[in-house]
This record gives structure tokens, sequence and C-alpha cells, in this order.
């Protein structure tokens, strides 16, 4: 494998299992466009995910669920493009993997083949343990996602924590333990008790990425334009903004109207 303008080589699955059998913590984030790919790559991010979380973020739906596959793709594709090292794992949208075992095999090869992804999420387990174990076999990567997931908010009645009681947590332990077995080799954990992410993280031997599942798990992930701070509104507890960039759009907008309205921009500097 040929490396980046860095000397570094880009990264595999391989790297990531690598990282929990060592004890290494790592972070993933969220990316839908080809600078904000190249800006998180070059800050040494190892996994870039292309969440159909860009439905709400990014195109403005209630909910991930209205994304479609050719939405997915396009995105893809601009991040593949900007990362240079990061691992790139594309969501296989709502109703793109429910149904024909074969047809979620050639959509999840175009994330491959057509948007260069290194690997596809697929939410939950029940019948995507057996579609998990098919696209491994086939040269798919898959990465599984467990506890909230948000292409099933009308069936869970909303963005619910999920695992709270025994039963639904040995449910969800027992879950991450089909999906190692099947092949996958990253869990996402999302929305769940700190105890139950400590619980499948103990469980597994490939890496755990919570979301609002504690501090436990091997990896973290946010959706980058919270992180960011320029998501507004009411946001989840486990959400914590690093920057204030919602301000500084607003103030940097502000401050191009007034000097435009005063005329003090072009100045001599900006014109030709």
């Amino acid at each position: 494998m040929s490396s980046d303008a860095s000397g570094q080589r880009p990264l595999t699955v391989h790297d990531l299992v690598a990282y929990k059998q060592a004890g290494e913590r790592f972070a993933m984030l969220t990316a839908y466009d080809y600078l904000t790919a190249r800006v998180l790559d070059e800050a040494g991010v190892p996994v870039l995910l292309v969440g159909d979380s860009l439905g709400m973020v990014v195109l403005g739906y209630d909910s991930t669920v209205p994304v479609t596959v050719e939405e997915m793709l396009h995105h893809t594709r601009a991040v593949s493009r900007g990362a240079r090292r990061a691992v790139v794992v594309g969501d296989m949208p709502f109703m793109s993997y429910q149904g024909s075992p074969d047809e979620a095999l050639i959509t999840a090869g175009r994330f491959l083949k057509e948007a260069g992804a290194t690997a596809v999420k697929l939410e939950g387990a029940g019948p995507v343990v057996d579609l998990t174990a098919r696209l491994v076999g086939a040269g798919v990567p898959v990465m599984g996602h467990l506890g909230l997931t948000p292409q099933h908010v009308h069936r869970l009645g909303g963005f619910k924590v999920q695992g709270r009681g025994d039963g639904e947590a040995g449910r969800i332990v027992g879950d991450a333990r089909a999906l190692r077995d099947a092949g996958a080799f990253a869990i996402v954990l999302e929305a769940v008790p700190a105890e139950v992410g400590r619980r499948v993280t103990q469980a597994v031997d490939v890496p755990t990425i919570g979301i609002g599942a504690g501090p436990r798990t091997d990896a973290q992930v946010l959706v980058v334009s919270d992180m960011l701070g320029m998501t507004g509104g009411r946001l989840p507890r486990f959400v914590k903004a690093y920057a204030d960039m919602r301000g500084v759009v607003s103030d940097a907008a502000k401050t191009f109207q007034a000097e435009v309205a005063s005329g003090d921009y072009p100045g001599p500097e900006h014109t030709y």
C-alpha cells in the first residue's frame, strides 16, 4: 500500500483492532464534504464516518430515514477525496440493506467501488448479523451499530436511551458478540448506560466506539457539527462542543455585511 504525502501509510481496519489490543483509545468524527475531511485527516483523526446523520445536519431532514443511497454515495465520494490516511466508513441508509441480501451486497460494494470508502456501517443485529457475515466474506469490512439505532426511530418511539434493565443490557451484549463473530471489525454503541458500554467493551475483542455510552468504550465519536458548536437548539447530553463555530461564522457574516454596506470592502488590496 502506498504512503500519502506525509510519508504515512493509510490506516486500515486492522489498525483499529490493533489499537484496542494495545489499549490505545481513539476518536472518530463524522465528515460530509471534501474540505472538512481534509482538515480532520490532517489533524490526525483516524476514522471518518460519513454518517447518514447528514440527512439532519446537511440536508435538513427531520431524521435519517429519508436519506437515499445516492445521497450517501455522493457525500462519501467527497470525503474519500479529502482523506489521505483516515479509514472512511460509509453509512448504509435505511432500507438499503433490510431487504434482499443480494441487493445489500451490491449496494455495499458501491460504497467501496464507486465512493472510495474503506468500510460500511450497518445498524442493528438479528438478520443484520447474517448479512454482516456475507459482506465480510465478500471482502466488505463492516462496522456494527447497537443501542439507539436512529434508522429505527419510529419503532423505538423517538431518540431514547436503550439498554436500561438487565434484559435489554444482556441483549445488547449478546448482539455485540454475534456481530463480532460475524466479522464486524468495530461496533458503535449509541445512547446506552455507561455500564452497558463497559460490559460490551469487555465482551468483544474488537473496538467499541461510544456516542453517549460512557467513558469505558475503546473510542468515542461525535457529529462534527456538534463538536464544532455549529448545531443550535437542544442537544443530547453526550454532546460536548469544542469550539463555538456558530458564533464565529455568525460574527464573520455580520462583519462582512457591515463592510459591504459601508464600502470598506473590497478595499484596494482586494481589487485588481
